[in-house]
């Protein structure tokens, strides 16, 4: 759960699947992360619930890898392509982010039989304790994120974003940083939207896991999990589809503004994805 809650208040379009991606490459190696529900963040679960935990991630891991990957090599190779023939436009990632959507929705929705079966199986000592996390985590997230000032903020935010970028294009020159700050500035005090949005989103899950053995359970996680938006503020709603789009913005300027060794990083990088999918044992396997 702690990684569905992560990736809800992660930044959308190229920069969103492509940060994805590497933390899935990097969670099939590891086999415990590729599955978006676990609670480990959130509470302890018992020996027996470890061993059901364990099985039931070896299915939906083996689920994932024959079924779901095949179409990330598919997008990868179409990412690829929009950066070599220099098709970074608003209407490709938009079509772009849509796939990606759409690829979690359904990974989403194939785990939440189990994920509503461990929820139901909880003690009510262990969603205190999940209530106890959540109530955590957003006092830290509001320290973090709402405590600096707005011009704090919106410097924090610019730097952590130029972080990733180096990491995907190389050290931005100097127009791009300039572009990144510009990005920044007009997102403005988005942080109060993301985070009171979180909050809105674990409130509700809590109340839902309250009422975990009422015959509605399963219709209100699979909607808390699968279709999270209809449950967002309106506020966040606003300020998520503002986000999108100086997203997508940002992402054509900083190509327009990208030197071919820029270009050719990030192609490099998208290779590397790629082959850290191709090279899985599972996927050799369905593909013999």
């Amino acid at each position: 759960m702690s990684r569905w809650l992560i990736r809800t208040t992660l930044f959308i379009a190229l920069l969103l699947t492509l940060t994805a991606c590497s933390r899935i490459g990097l969670a099939y190696r590891n086999l415990d992360l590729i599955i978006p529900w676990t609670l480990n963040d959130y509470l302890e679960i018992n020996g027996e619930q470890k061993d059901w935990f364990n099985e039931r991630l070896k299915e939906h891991l083996s689920w994932h890898c024959t079924t779901q990957l095949p179409g990330y090599l598919d997008w990868l190779d179409r990412l690829k392509t929009m950066v070599q023939t220099d098709q970074v436009s608003d209407e490709a990632l938009q079509q772009r982010t849509r796939e990606a959507k759409a690829a979690i929705a359904e990974t989403a929705r194939a785990i939440t039989p189990s994920a509503v079966e461990l929820l139901q199986g909880l003690s009510d000592e262990q969603v205190a304790e999940m209530n106890a996390a959540f109530v955590k985590d957003q006092r830290k997230r509001q320290q973090q994120y709402l405590k600096p000032t707005l011009q704090e903020q919106i410097q924090e935010r610019s730097e952590r974003m130029e972080k990733r970028l180096n990491d995907w294009l190389g050290p931005l020159n100097i127009a791009q940083r300039q572009r990144v700050e510009a990005w920044s500035t007009a997102l403005g005090d988005q942080n109060q939207q993301w985070i009171a949005n979180r909050a809105h989103w674990q409130n509700q899950f809590s109340e839902a896991v309250a009422q975990r053995h009422s015959p509605e359970f399963p219709k209100r996680i699979e909607q808390l999990l699968v279709d999270r938006e209809s449950l967002w503020t309106p506020a966040y709603r606003e300020a998520y589809d503002k986000t999108e789009a100086q997203a997508r913005s940002l992402l054509i300027d900083l190509m327009a503004a990208s030197t071919p060794p820029q270009r050719e990083r990030l192609l490099k990088k998208i290779d590397g994805v790629k082959k850290d999918f191709t090279d899985l044992k599972c996927l050799k396997a369905a593909r013999s």
